[in-house]
């Protein structure tokens, strides 16, 4: 029993001396990993750069089906902001700094470890070369902690590299998962709305169709308003010869409501029209592709555009509803003119055709 005792001592002596030692060594950390994603930068550098995307490819959100994420009204761009917590456990983590299509900078904060976190994105044979490296200093928990498990730096190289297997694997595939239908003709009913517009350069549309979209969400939430349909974007004018757009962001509500002046947010109205509906599944990229197919079929069926309704956009399924883009719904609406009904040709009596009598025969008297 005494050599129990000493044993049990002695280990607890050991762990005691080893906690001592950790506590006392620097905190500081710092890992880089780099991978080859094979889809272009532009699309994996927005991908990246929504928050909301995080819980697709992020090793440590998918592990743990328990972590809850809690969203601010921007999620994209410099600015943008992301909390978690399980348990006892919190963090938050916001962009910094954004350069297009280059780089991200991130400051994050774990249980009070802390960390600068940076993306770097650049062109290379086969896809887009992704950088991630942070660099930070690990409060005492965490340094007793993760040297158990091998040390910090470790942990968070393992989970950088499973991250950017998963990144490129969700990319390869959800970014080309895809399909559109030209559903025919049908007519937009009329009603009310709360939107947002903004002016901007063709090719920011799609990044000001995400932070507007976000708001308006955060604004019917904010202010307990409930939504009497899905998202959507008309584009009240798009330039192309001027590289120039303006878009309205707006969510269906059942009565029209008034806002007051100097809000962002305005009612609007939505104007019935007869249009060509079509239908995208799969992720925002393959819009162009879809308004191409939804033209040719207008041309192709002596169709003509009525130049005076509302080119839609309506997001049936979104981010918000499900995490994968191979399975978002976008429902596009072009206003056309109603196709004119040929009736057959009515058969008046000036127009019956006539019966021709039969011909009699006269014989000639002969004299005598």
């Amino acid at each position: 029993m005494r050599i129990l005792k000493y044993i049990f001592l002695l280990i607890l002596l050991a762990l005691v001396g080893i906690t001592v030692y950790v506590a006392t060594q620097k905190g500081d950390f710092e890992v880089s990993k780099s991978s080859i994603i094979k889809t272009q930068r532009s699309t994996v550098f927005d991908y990246v750069n929504d928050y909301k995307n995080w819980e697709t490819f992020g090793s440590w959100m998918q592990k743990d089906s328990d972590i809850k994420f809690n969203y601010d009204a921007k999620t994209i761009g410099a600015g943008a902001k992301c909390s978690f917590e399980n348990g006892s456990d919190e963090g938050d983590i916001r962009t910094v700094f954004v350069k297009e299509n280059d780089s991200l900078a991130q400051k994050a904060n774990f249980n009070g470890t802390t960390a600068t976190i940076s993306w770097k994105f650049k062109d290379t044979i086969g896809g887009t070369k992704v950088t991630i490296y942070s660099k930070g200093k690990m409060d005492i928990i965490t340094k007793i902690t993760s040297f158990f498990k091998g040390g910090l730096t470790s942990i968070l190289g393992d989970v950088y590299e499973k991250s950017l297997r998963n990144l490129d694997k969700t990319l390869n595939y959800e970014m080309k998962t895809y399909s559109i239908k030209v559903n025919g003709i049908v007519q937009r009913p009329s009603g009310f709305c709360l939107k947002q517009t903004v002016s901007c350069h063709i090719k920011s549309v799609g990044k000001n169709t995400k932070i507007l979209m976000a708001q308006m969400v955060h604004f019917f939430n904010k202010n307990k308003i409930p939504m009497a349909g899905k998202p959507f974007v008309d584009y009240d004018r798009y330039d192309v010869a001027n590289d120039f757009a303006t878009i309205s962001v707006s969510i269906p509500v059942r009565q029209q409501i008034n806002i007051s002046d100097g809000s962002d947010v305005a009612s609007g109205e939505i104007i019935a029209f007869t249009c060509l509906k079509t239908t995208l599944t799969g992720d925002y990229s393959h819009s162009k592709e879809a308004w191409a197919k939804a033209k040719k079929y207008i041309a192709d069926n002596g169709l003509k555009e009525n130049f005076a309704g509302n080119y839609t956009e309506v997001y049936v399924k979104t981010i918000d509803d499900i995490k994968q883009p191979s399975k978002w719904i976008t429902e596009i609406y072009i206003p056309v003119f109603p196709k004119a009904i040929e009736l057959p040709k009515p058969i008046f009596a000036a127009e019956s055709p006539t019966v021709e009598a039969p011909k009699t025969t006269t014989t000639p008297t002969e004299t005598p």
